[in-house]
């Protein structure tokens, strides 16, 4: 088992966010261990528990995610159950196993990639909006728990990022969400990435908070 305080776990790490935290956090020779679907499966107890029996971060990045877009009256039971079971449950089996060891340690940081779409969603997103809304739920409550463990807990929401799942959007559907943008640009993987090491290295005393990146507005109107 690997027990390093300083190692960083990313759940979904095939993912184009994913990779460019890897990045971000190796930099410094960092331990960091992206682990794609086939090393960790988060909708899988089993994958998680082992995974997690070899590994105990400092930083767990809860990243894994699946999108399967239709109106509530059109969205079958399956994919609902698929979307919730990587999105919330997934991220919430990987944050219970890695609680032991950061509480053991006095120390830990969980951060879950949560969406815009958790406050103003797209049309057709009520199964995506709905587990990345019971994040901040899950943060809230959390980091009031394990405070006292010294265990810290926060929600990113990236923005729209150019990466493998928004690489079907429409050109029509691209152009309406930049509009929503005050500054008429997107947010960078890598300016993600390098938000969330900054969260992690440089703000000890922040928990249970949940960070939007992008310039739309946050409050629904």
């Amino acid at each position: 088992m690997e027990a390093d305080a300083s190692q960083v776990v990313i759940t979904g790490g095939a993912g184009t966010l994913a990779l460019a935290v890897a990045a971000a956090f190796s930099d410094d020779g960092t331990v960091v261990h992206a682990p794609t679907k086939g090393q960790l499966d988060v909708s899988e107890p089993r994958s998680v528990e082992s995974f997690f029996h070899e590994h105990e971060p400092g930083l767990l990045v809860c990243n894994a995610g699946i999108t399967r877009d239709a109106t509530l009256a059109r969205l079958s039971p399956a994919d609902w159950d698929a979307v919730w079971r990587v999105n919330f449950v997934g991220a919430l089996r990987c944050a219970r196993a890695v609680l032991p060891s950061m509480r053991r340690r006095r120390r830990g940081h969980i951060v879950f990639i949560s969406s815009h779409a958790a406050i103003r969603p797209f049309f057709g997103q009520s199964a995506y909006a709905t587990s990345k809304a019971a994040l901040h739920g899950l943060v809230a409550s959390m980091a009031r728990e394990h405070g006292a463990d010294g265990i810290r807990v926060n929600a990113v929401l990236p923005g729209f990022l150019e990466t493998r799942m928004t690489s079907g959007i429409s050109t029509m559907r691209r152009a309406q969400v930049l509009g929503e943008h005050a500054l008429g640009r997107f947010n960078t993987t890598d300016a993600a990435a390098r938000f969330l090491r900054f969260l992690h290295l440089e703000l000890p005393h922040t928990s249970g908070q949940v960070f939007q990146l992008d310039s739309r507005r946050s409050a629904l109107d």
